[in-house]
């Protein structure tokens, strides 16, 4: 059984892959042309709990949507979004380097919960599950933010760092997904895919 993944993230392409699951890639457009389907901007007001479920539910069905446009067999589509929040703001990608690094800044010393919803859309019907966890950074020196935001790893990353990589120097402490940190819980996602029949 194969499933579509609607994610340009290569770390979720290695986490499915490292649970077995075969997956084709569904991407979306990108830039000034990019889908408005999945358009990843926070709502005024938005909690960053109804945030990541509006867009990972959003991400699988428009991927089923483009399956449909294609003529593409009809399988599972699975997608993901994580956010992080702090104090109770949505803390998403930064726009450039100095964004990184205030975000960074932000976070030394501090606790966030990292929110990762997964979505998976198949036979007309999308399931949905929350994957939360709390990170805790140490102290973090300016010169140790300006060398990580110079390795150009914070970019594309929920609150400009990547567990996986150099900022797992940074932390001290989590509760909850070391995967789901990563951006795709693996436990939460075989129990959604074991639901559609899916056999590990």
């Amino acid at each position: 059984m194969r499933i579509y993944l609607a994610s340009r993230s290569p770390r979720r392409r290695e986490l499915l892959s490292q649970i077995g699951v075969a997956f084709d890639t569904v991407i979306f457009r990108a830039g000034e042309r990019a889908d408005a389907e999945t358009d990843e901007t926070p709502l005024p007001g938005e909690a960053a709990v109804a945030y990541v479920e509006r867009v990972a539910r959003a991400k699988a069905e428009h991927g089923a949507r483009i399956l449909g446009w294609r003529k593409l067999p009809p399988r599972p589509v699975l997608s993901a979004d994580t956010t992080l929040e702090l104090a109770g703001e949505i803390i998403g990608k930064p726009q450039d380097a100095a964004d990184a690094a205030a975000i960074l800044r932000r976070l030394s010393g501090q606790t966030h919960r990292v929110l990762t919803g997964v979505a998976v859309h198949h036979a007309g019907q999308t399931e949905y599950v929350l994957s939360t966890s709390e990170v805790r950074f140490r102290q973090l020196d300016d010169e140790e933010i300006r060398h990580y935001v110079l390795s150009g790893e914070p970019m594309d990353k929920a609150g400009a760092y990547g567990i996986q990589g150099y900022a797992g120097l940074f932390v001290e402490y989590i509760a909850g997904s070391y995967t789901g940190i990563m951006g795709l819980p693996v436990c939460e996602v075989g129990e959604l895919l074991k639901g559609m029949g899916f056999r590990f």
